[in-house]
C-alpha cells in the first residue's frame, strides 16, 4: 500500500494500537520550557512517578524571560518563580537545560533546529502550539497540553487518534518581495483558519522545495493557524546540508546511514490524501492582516473585504478599520521583528539588507529580537548589529518577547504593531494592542516609512 510521508513516520512510531481506540505513539524528543512544564512535574511528584527518559528531553527558558539585562536577577515575580521552578525540576530529574545566559539559550523552536536536535523522521512534542515548526525537517511535530506533557514524562509515549491527511501543493515562481511568511499567510487567508482541523498537512511543490530551511520553518510554524495538527515538508538535500555538522547532529558513519534512511522519507507516488489543495505561486503578493485571526489577511496592495460577517465586523471594530479600506499609508508606531516564526539569521539578513543606509521614521519604535544566543552571535559576527543601530532599531536579547504578553515587551493599548509573529488575537501583544501580521521585509519597510507602504514598487 502506498504511504504518505505522514503515514511512514506515524506507523514507525506506533508502539501499540488499542482495538477501536487510539494508538500508543512513541515520542523521540520532548522539548519543554518554563510555562507549561511545572504542573506536569508536580503531577509526577504527587503520584511518585519518575521521569522515564530524561535524556530525550531538552529544556529552555523563553516565554516569560526578559530581553534586557538577562545577566541580572529577573525582576518580575511570576517569571522569576517559573524560571526557578524549571531549573529545580531539570536538576532533580537530570534534564538538559539551556537557561538564561547559556550559549544555547533561546526560543525552543529556534534552538532545537540550530543545534541539530531536530532531525527527519522524528516525533517531537512540546507544550507549545507552534511545535509544528519542526515539521520543516520531515518530522511529526505538534503541540501538547500539560496533562500530555506529564504522559510523555512518565512513559515517553502518548495516546493519540491518528489525524487525517491533507496536502497543499504550491507550484510556480514567487514574485519579487514575497517571502515564506507571505506564502503561509496567503494559504491561511485563502483556505481559512479551520481548513486544517483534524488533519496533518504536508506542503508539496517546487515553491517549498526551493525554500531555505528557515523559510520552511516559517511555513510549518503557522500550520496550526489554519487549524492543522501540524505541518511537514519532505526532507531533501537542503535539509541534510542544514543538519550536517551541527552540535548534536549525528556524525560520520551514523550521519551517512541516517541520511540514507532520511532519503526514503517522502510520500509515495499515488499515495492518497483525505483532502488536497493546489495553489499557484504567481497569485501571491506580500501579505498583511487586518483583523484578529491570521486568516483575515489581504495582499498589501489590496483592500479590506466588504460584506463581512458579524464576527469579522467585530474584529474590524477592535482594529478600528473599515470594510473596503486600503491599509496603505496607515501610521504605525511599533514594529516587532522576532518570535519563533521569524527570528532566525535569514530573517535579519533580509531586514538588514533593506534598511542599510536608511533611518527608521521618528514615530516608530522598532524592536529586533533574535531567536537565540547563537543568532545574536551571528548578528554581531556579520556586522548586522551596526546596521540595525545606525538605522535606529532597538536590538534586544533572545526570547519570545513581544510575540505574546507574557513578559515586559508589550505593545501599548490602542497602538498598532506590524509584527512578524504568528498570532493577532485581541490583546495578544498587550491589553488593547492591535497586531498586524506581516513578513520581516514588510515590517522593515513599514519601520522606515513610519506607515504601511507598498515597498514592492521600489524593488529591482
Amino acid at each position: 500500500m502506498k504511504k504518505t510521508l505522514f503515514d511512514k513516520i506515524w506507523d514507525a512510531h506506533v508502539v501499540e494500537t488499542i482495538p477501536n481506540g487510539p494508538d500508543v505513539l512513541y515520542i523521540d524528543k520532548h522539548l519543554i520550557h518554563e510555562v507549561t512544564s511545572p504542573q506536569a512535574f508536580n503531577e509526577l511528584k504527587e503520584r511518585n512517578i519518575p521521569v522515564f527518559r530524561p535524556d530525550k528531553i531538552v529544556a529552555t527558558a523563553d516565554h516569560n524571560t526578559p530581553t534586557i539585562d538577562q545577566h541580572l536577577p529577573v525582576k518580575e515575580l511570576l517569571s522569576r518563580n517559573q524560571l526557578k521552578e524549571l531549573s529545580r525540576n531539570c536538576e532533580e530529574n537530570n534534564i538538559t537545560l539551556y537557561g538564561l545566559g547559556h550559549a544555547y539559550n533561546g526560543i525552543v523552536h529556534v534552538i532545537a533546529p540550530e543545534l541539530g536536535i531536530t532531525q527527519p523522521g522524528m516525533t517531537i512534542v512540546c507544550g507549545d502550539s507552534h511545535t509544528s515548526t519542526h515539521g520543516a525537517f520531515g518530522t511529526l511535530a505538534f503541540g501538547i497540553g500539560t496533562s500530555q506533557v506529564a504522559q510523555v514524562f512518565a512513559s515517553q509515549c502518548l495516546l493519540l487518534e491518528k489525524p487525517k491527511k491533507l496536502r497543499i501543493n504550491l507550484n510556480g515562481k514567487l514574485k519579487n518581495g514575497v517571502l515564506p511568511k507571505d506564502v503561509i499567510l496567503y494559504i491561511i487567508s485563502k483556505l481559512g483558519t479551520n481548513s486544517g482541523t483534524g488533519y496533518f498537512c504536508e506542503y508539496s511543490g517546487n515553491v517549498f522545495e526551493e525554500m531555505s530551511m528557515e523559510g520552511r520553518m516559517t511555513v510549518c510554524n503557522m500550520s496550526i493557524e489554519m487549524g492543522a495538527r501540524g505541518g511537514l515538508i519532505a526532507p531533501d538535500e537542503t535539509t541534510f546540508e542544514y543538519i550536517k555538522d551541527r552540535k548534536f547532529a549525528p556524525k560520520g558513519t551514523e550521519f551517512k546511514n541516517l541520511r540514507a534512511y532520511w532519503k526514503t522519507l517522502k510520500t509515495d507516488a499515488d499515495a492518497v490524501f483525505d483532502k488536497e489543495y493546489s495553489l499557484e505561486a504567481e497569485d501571491i503578493e506580500p501579505m498583511i492582516t487586518y483583523g484578529t485571526n491570521p486568516g483575515m489577511g489581504i495582499k498589501l496592495s489590496g483592500t479590506i473585504p466588504s460584506n463581512l460577517g458579524k464576527s469579522d465586523l467585530k474584529s474590524l471594530e477592535y482594529m478600528d478599520f473599515k470594510e473596503g479600506e486600503s491599509m496603505i499609508n496607515k501610521t504605525i508606531n511599533y514594529i516587532f521583528i522576532g518570535s519563533c516564526t521569524n527570528s532566525r539569521i535569514e530573517d535579519f539578513r533580509i531586514v538588514a539588507a533593506y534598511i542599510k543606509g536608511k533611518k527608521k521614521a521618528k514615530n516608530v519604535n522598532a524592536l529586533i529580537v533574535p531567536g537565540s544566543q547563537q543568532v545574536a552571535a551571528q548578528l554581531r559576527e556579520e556586522g548586522l548589529v551596526q546596521v540595525f543601530e545606525e538605522a535606529g532599531f532597538t536590538l534586544r536579547q533572545p526570547g519570545c518577547s513581544a510575540c505574546l504578553a507574557m513578559n515586559d515587551d508589550k505593545i501599548p493599548e490602542g497602538e498598532y504593531c506590524v509584527s512578524t509573529s504568528n498570532r493577532n488575537f485581541e490583546g495578544r501583544q498587550g491589553q488593547g494592542s492591535r497586531t498586524i501580521l506581516a513578513s520581516p521585509l514588510t515590517a522593515a519597510a513599514t519601520a522606515i516609512a513610519g506607515k504601511i507602504t507598498d515597498f514592492t514598487k521600489h524593488l529591482n
